[in-house]
């Protein structure tokens, strides 16, 4: 059923087939989406929408879009479904996330291997059984441009949750027996970070069959608060956003070389 009022643009997003390229960086944010867009070329502004805000420009000559998606992962997976059906299939999330591990410091970059499935949009998806995966050909990219852009990074798996604030102050919560517990087991497991849509991007591209993969600013580290450490609050997401672009020119240079590319 078409719900959108124009039955050229997907319902939510108000972009079509034509309006966005085939890679995309999904930052949360709207704010941000003019922001990021000032890295591409020619770009300009295609639709702005409820949470949705979408900028079409290229990338060495390649046209590529950035999206916002609101924040969590129903709106997230929204945004995907229908960049899916407007001809996306690569993204990149860009974003913030709460360091968990010490030696993940404010201003650090996070690339997410992957996420706990601590949110509900993904069971909508995929049973539990089945991880969120972060697309390998995505991770490598956002390493190496870490790596060549000299930024603090730490890779591997992320907790996505669904409430800002039973992270936050998890003690003032019903279930806070449930979130307290859990906490100290991601910690336990070595997650690096928290964040609130990883897990639904990774799951909905197992679904769709496309490319995805995340890059995140920690703003702070509630640990390294606890333990008396250096926490300052960080809010430039900028290094994490020139990881985001970096990786997707070598996507699109890798996709060209494979002879997978398409303008």
């Amino acid at each position: 059923m078409k719900y959108s009022e124009n039955p050229d643009k997907q319902y939510h997003i108000q972009v079509g087939k034509g309006d966005v390229g085939r890679y995309v960086i999904l930052p949360g944010d709207p704010k941000r989406c003019a922001k990021i867009a000032k890295y591409f070329d020619d770009a300009k502004l295609v639709a702005d929408s409820r949470e949705y805000v979408t900028y079409t420009g290229y990338l060495d000559g390649v046209m590529v879009s950035v999206t916002s998606t609101g924040i969590g992962g129903p709106s997230t997976a929204i945004a995907m479904e229908e960049l899916v059906m407007s001809g996306a299939d690569t993204f990149i999330r860009i974003g913030t996330c709460g360091g968990m591990q010490t030696e993940v410091k404010s201003g650090d970059v996070v690339i997410a291997s992957g996420a706990v499935r601590m949110e509900g949009t993904s069971r909508e998806y995929a049973p539990l059984e089945f991880p969120a995966v972060a697309d390998i050909r995505i991770t490598n990219a956002l390493m190496d441009t870490a790596r060549e852009l000299a930024a603090d990074y730490h890779v591997g798996v992320v907790q996505c949750k669904d409430s800002f604030y039973g992270q936050h102050s998890p003690e003032t919560k019903p279930v806070s027996y449930e979130l307290l517990n859990k906490w100290e087991a991601w910690k336990r497991l070595g997650c690096l970070a928290s964040e609130m849509e990883s897990a639904a991007l990774f799951v909905v591209a197992s679904h769709l069959r496309v490319r995805a993969g995340a890059c995140f600013l920690v703003v702070a580290n509630q640990e390294r608060e606890k333990e008396g450490l250096d926490n300052p609050v960080v809010h430039d997401t900028d290094r994490a956003v020139r990881v985001a672009v970096g990786a997707l020119k070598k996507m699109i240079a890798r996709d060209k070389e494979e002879g997978n590319a398409r303008n």
